[in-house]
């Protein structure tokens, strides 16, 4: 099966996050099952991988271009719904998982070449849609957690089949010296006022902040002027080895301020037996569970602090949680090959309905048949 996934966040190595792990995943194991899955991402002009993309779709006199980097194809345009047309021709998608920003007008361009639709629903950000989900007539839909899910039937009417973040365990469980709290994503969303304020009351414990989403050199600048006198915060480029920051990391924190569709980093860290201590926010109780401490986003600060300080300071308190996270990790809802074959269900669900439509619309348009 030719699988394209589509979307209009970006990709590697222009851009890297949850989406891109998880996606990136998916695409694995589909190649190790003898399939064929290509990207569909915006192209983000700066740096050298950009100027390239640039000078092939200019020098081809073209909306798109094609590479290989992450080791499959990967189509790449200013505006991909545009350039729909191009990554049909070029991938042959016989099923498109289309995901994030963007999803209705990119999903609308597929649908005029009569490719099969599944919807990832990975965030809870309507406006990032760009459209009206109703308008993807017979697609199908994914949810990446029962929050997520539960949101969109609310909203469209929708119903989701249930398939958290895929997770390679391998990549992530490592043996950790246990040097740091650690946050990853230091943007105001992601919590990083709240970890700033915890490292405040506890400068006897080192912080770890971790770049994922690409920080402009203003937000970097900024980041450091706001951590520069605390003396116990350190920030870190991001990095395609996140082995190097989990295993240094002895608690996680995610206090994120916004309504997480999931919490991918939760399970990466419980992979390994880090426990989490998270905010209460959208689908990240789910994605903590027992591996870890929840606290309203609003509770007082000195609630965060207890909650980081005993689990930094109490050894029988901090091996019972690192215990219990990664038992949590090994859970059904999170096997990758369980969830593969729930993936697989549903895109030849979607593949199949589509392919039974054109049958009944080709014998329609046949006439009765005579003998």
């Amino acid at each position: 099966m030719n699988v394209l996934f589509a979307g209009g966040n970006g990709y590697y190595p222009q851009f890297s996050g949850g989406v891109q792990s998880s996606t990136h995943h998916l695409i694995e194991q589909l190649r190790s099952m003898g399939h064929q899955p290509a990207v569909l991402a915006p192209l983000i002009g700066d740096g050298f991988f950009g100027f390239k993309v640039r000078a092939k779709m200019k020098l081809l006199g073209q909306r798109a271009a094609m590479d290989t980097f992450p080791g499959y194809p990967v189509v790449r345009a200013w505006y991909p719904w545009e350039a729909a047309d191009f990554a049909v021709q070029k991938t042959k998608p016989d099923v498109a998982v289309v995901q994030c920003h963007k999803s209705v007008p990119i999903g609308k361009a597929l649908q005029i070449h009569n490719i099969p639709l599944v919807v990832y629903l990975r965030s809870v950000e309507f406006n990032e849609l760009a459209g009206d989900l109703r308008e993807l007539h017979s697609a199908l839909y994914i949810a990446n957690s029962a929050f997520t899910a539960r949101i969109y039937k609310e909203k469209f009417g929708i119903d989701s089949v249930v398939i958290p973040p895929t997770i390679n365990a391998s990549h992530y469980r490592t043996n950790s010296t246990g040097e740091y709290v650690t946050l990853i994503n230091p943007y105001n969303k992601k919590g990083f006022e709240l970890a700033v304020k915890i490292a405040e009351q506890c400068k006897d414990i080192p912080l770890l902040f971790v770049e994922s989403w690409k920080l402009s050199d203003e937000h970097r600048a900024e980041i450091e002027r706001i951590i520069a006198p605390l003396g116990n915060v350190k920030l870190e480029n991001r990095t395609s080895d996140m082995t190097t920051v989990y295993g240094r990391t002895k608690i996680l924190l995610a206090p994120s301020k916004w309504e997480e569709a999931w919490g991918r980093v939760a399970s990466e860290a419980h992979c390994s037996g880090i426990p989490v201590v998270g905010s209460t926010r959208g689908g990240l109780p789910e994605a903590i569970g027992a591996g870890g401490v929840l606290l309203d986003y609003d509770a007082p600060v000195e609630n965060w602090v207890q909650a980081v300080r005993r689990l930094w300071d109490d050894k029988g308190h901090y091996e019972a949680l690192s215990s219990a996270a990664l038992e949590f990790s090994k859970r059904p809802q999170l096997d990758p090959v369980r969830q593969f074959a729930m993936f697989m269900d549903v895109l030849t669900e979607a593949a199949g309905s589509v392919t039974e439509a054109r049958r009944a619309s080709d014998t329609a348009h046949s006439g009765p048949q005579q003998d």
